[in-house]
């Protein structure tokens, strides 16, 4: 039999060759050794369903959003929570990255493990474990730290904890709106914690200023908010308020990245501010609310229009039709278990039928109207020539929650051939 791999081990030791009537062998295989099995998708050498990232895509994705970066002077740490993937990362970080940016300190534990030594931590750092995650990292002086405060009694907590271990935590006022989440809402907010930082500023020191700008939803808005960070950044570097230099200035999710990109270079700083922006979804992109955002970035941001081309989907779970009980239904082996649904149901795409020469694009009639944990209702017609066995090819929305679904996802390249593995570490 030939040599299978099921992604949803959870360490690449379990993918070794399947011998007839063996089983799976307790064999390590090594990712430059991968290539050398020859598996491939659409030789049925994978267990399906599987999620597989598309190789030239994703350096496709990785060269075009650099080049955007680069073309406003900015940097990029692309948010790493969206994949949890240390290859990627590295990926990321060969192509131009900044740093990586990332949600938690177990996820920042992670990166470390796996080399990354730049983190902007895009959150709050609180309680006990988690400060002594980040403290035992901060031991290494070639790693470098930044996480985001909005309130007093956090900078007081942060100020006691690190204070008793000699330890510098570099932070980052994070401003807030009304209705939003985190981040500081008003002048007497701001103020709190700036006097927070004052007390502690032997331990705890002031780097930046940071946003999200996607709690909102209107461009007019978006750029009102944008352009207070950049007022409050100027006066507090006015006061002398930050202990860093270049100063930090940081927003943008996988929206609203150009029109950031837009306001916070306009500003002028120089090279006394760093600009960081930190995309995550770009590197696969997807087919539904990002997709939307990218196509409305194509038309309003002049760099990305005169680049004449886009981002590309680069992550697909693919599935077996196992079931066609009824005319106009087809029961497809892949459910919410799979892959993201908050966004919006996967897209069939790609149709496939074992023996075939290559897959056929599926027809624009088919749609998945539902999911179930381990299973999806595929709208068909009764002339559709689909059959128990064939394999059908899904684009999704939101890679975020497909990927957290996975521990390995074949990397292939344009032939279907397996040439690497990416594992993930939710």
């Amino acid at each position: 039999m030939k040599n299978r791999v099921s992604a949803r081990t959870s360490n690449l030791s379990a993918i070794a060759p399947l011998n007839k009537g063996v089983g799976f062998l307790d064999q390590a295989v090594e990712h430059e050794d991968i290539a050398q099995l020859g598996w491939n998708l659409l030789r049925e050498d994978l267990s399906l369903p599987t999620a597989v990232l598309y190789k030239d895509r994703i350096l496709h994705n990785l060269n075009w959003m650099q080049q955007f970066i680069n073309r406003y002077g900015v940097k990029l740490a692309p948010h790493g929570k969206t994949t949890m993937a240390p290859r990627l990362f590295e990926l990321q970080l060969q192509g131009g990255a900044w740093g990586i940016t990332l949600a938690t300190a177990d996820q920042t534990l992670v990166a470390y493990k796996h080399g990354v030594r730049r983190v902007l931590m895009a959150n709050q750092l609180v309680g006990k474990e988690n400060m002594s995650i980040v403290a035992r990292l901060l031991e290494d002086p070639d790693f470098v730290y930044y996480c985001l405060v909005d309130s007093a009694a956090q900078v007081e907590q942060l100020g006691a904890f690190y204070s008793k271990r000699n330890q510098r935590l570099n932070v980052l006022l994070e401003l807030g709106v009304m209705g939003g989440r985190s981040g500081v809402r008003d002048e007497q907010h701001l103020q709190a914690v700036l006097d927070a930082l004052s007390r502690w500023s032997n331990s705890i020191i002031l780097s930046g200023v940071e946003i999200y700008e996607g709690v909102l939803e209107k461009e007019s808005s978006i750029r009102a908010f944008l352009q207070k960070a950049v007022s409050i950044t100027r006066t507090l570097a006015d006061e002398k308020r930050f202990q860093q230099s270049p100063i930090l200035l940081s927003g943008a999710g996988s929206a609203w990245y150009d029109v950031v990109a837009e306001e916070f270079s306009a500003a002028g700083f120089g090279d006394t501010v760093d600009i960081v922006l930190r995309p995550g979804c770009y590197l696969t992109h997807d087919v539904g609310a990002y997709r939307e955002a990218q196509t409305k970035i194509q038309r309003r941001n002049p760099i990305a229009h005169q680049m004449h081309s886009s981002l590309l989907p680069a992550l697909q779970v693919w599935a077996y039709v196992q079931s066609i009980p009824e005319t106009g239904k087809a029961i497809i082996g892949m459910g919410k278990r799979d892959a993201a649904f908050d966004s919006g149901l996967p897209t069939p795409v790609l149709h496939f039928r074992p023996g075939d020469t290559a897959p056929k694009a599926a027809p624009a009639h088919w749609a998945l109207t539902k999911m179930m944990d381990q299973h999806g209702y595929l709208q068909i017609t009764a002339q559709d020539d689909l059959r128990v066995g064939d394999m059908v090819g899904f684009d999704i929305s939101h890679p975020c929650l497909t990927f957290d679904k996975w521990r390995l996802l074949p990397l292939i390249n344009a032939d279907y051939q397996v040439i690497d593995i990416i594992q993930t570490f939710f």
